[in-house]
Order: C-alpha cells, then structure tokens, then sequence
C-alpha cells in the first residue's frame, strides 16, 4: 500500500470513528479501536514512504493535510458533545489555518515545513518545528489527548459500563482534560515558530514588481 493511500485511509478513519460513537456499548469500543488505528497510521505512512524511497514534498504535505483533517474532526466531535472547550477546536483550527497558510507560501518558494529544505532557518525554530524529538512529543501528547477523550466518552455513553468502573470515572475525566490543554498550549506553542519565520515569505509575495 502506497503512503499517500494509507494517509488516505487514516483520514476515512476518523470519520468512522466518530460515526461510531453512541451507536450502541460495542459501536463505541470498536470507535475507541478505530481511533487508535487511526493515530498509529500516522507514523506508518511516514514509515511506509522512508522504507520504499518514496518520500516527496508533495506526499509531505499530504500527510500535514491529512494530520489538520483529522485532528479538526476529533477536537469538533468532542467539543460538540460537551467533554472539551468550544475555544480548543477554534484555537487549534487558526492556528492550523495561519501555519498551513505560510508554508503554501513558502512551498512555491521551493521550501517545505520539515526536512532538508525546511523553512524554518533560526535554531530555536528547527528544533520547536522540525526536530524528530519535537515532532514525537506532540504526537504522544496529542494521541494521548484523544485515546482519553475517546475512552471518557464511551464511558459516559454506556450506563452499563459505567458501574464496572465507577471509580475510574473521575481520573479519566481529569486526565481527559489535562491532557487536551497540554495538547493545545503544545500545538500553539510549535505554530509561533511557523509564524515568526513564514512573515518573510508572505512579504515576498506582496512585493510589487517595479515599473519602468
């Protein structure tokens, strides 16, 4: 399987999972399934794609697409059942619209948001944007964000789970919510870098050609 089609999948996935939830106890364990295939099918279609030598700037910026896609739909879904804030969707969705913005920009410029043309030249913003340490710190932290938010909401979706583990309830719901925090401060943390640096590609752009 190609690493564009299974960047593909992941974001059909999603969609999966959400359908899923409060259709039935089972529908909701099998939506906690599918989320967790879901964000594991991130780091296989970059896998994927370095093992076969397929790696591209335009597959890279598939799987950014991919990646703001999916991250939208679960910060929606949760917000919309009431189990996060209205503004975590709204803070991470600008942030995702002001970063992907500036790297288009700079992608006509022959630039990419990570790798050996990355846009990003101060050290500090090669290593809050590029870095592998960087990068696999925000996936946990987020993919640990949604595995809690998905396993409270079927917990409170299926009374008859709830009394098998009553007790947990209130860890799960304030680890639910501390992470989703950590994730966003995380995600808006990573995009000032983007911000900062992409300005200069944006001024390009509206530089006017001289008239003689």
């Amino acid at each position: 399987m190609s690493p564009n089609l299974i960047t593909l999948v992941r974001v059909f996935l999603a969609f999966a999972t959400i359908a899923l939830f409060g259709v039935s106890g089972y529908a909701s364990l099998a939506a906690v399934v599918l989320l967790v295939l879901t964000l594991a099918l991130d780091a296989v279609d970059g896998y994927v794609a370095r093992r076969d030598g397929r790696t591209s700037d335009v597959g890279a910026a598939f799987d950014i697409a991919a990646d703001r896609i999916v991250e939208s739909v679960f910060w929606i879904y949760f917000a919309a059942t009431g189990m996060v804030s209205f503004w975590i969707p709204v803070i991470v969705i600008a942030r995702g619209g002001f970063t992907d913005f500036l790297r288009m920009i700079a992608f006509t410029q022959g630039k990419t948001a990570f790798g050996e043309k990355t846009m990003m030249e101060t050290w500090w913003g090669r290593m809050l944007v590029g870095s592998r340490a960087s990068r696999a710190a925000y996936g946990i932290v987020k993919c640990a964000a949604f595995l809690t938010l998905g396993v409270w909401r079927m917990l409170v979706i299926t009374p008859e789970w709830q009394t098998l583990v009553a007790g947990l309830m209130p860890g799960v719901r304030l680890g639910a919510l501390a992470l989703a925090v950590v994730t966003v401060v995380f995600c808006v943390v990573r995009g000032v870098p983007v911000l900062v640096e992409g300005v200069r590609f944006f001024r390009q752009e509206l530089v006017l050609p001289k008239v003689w």
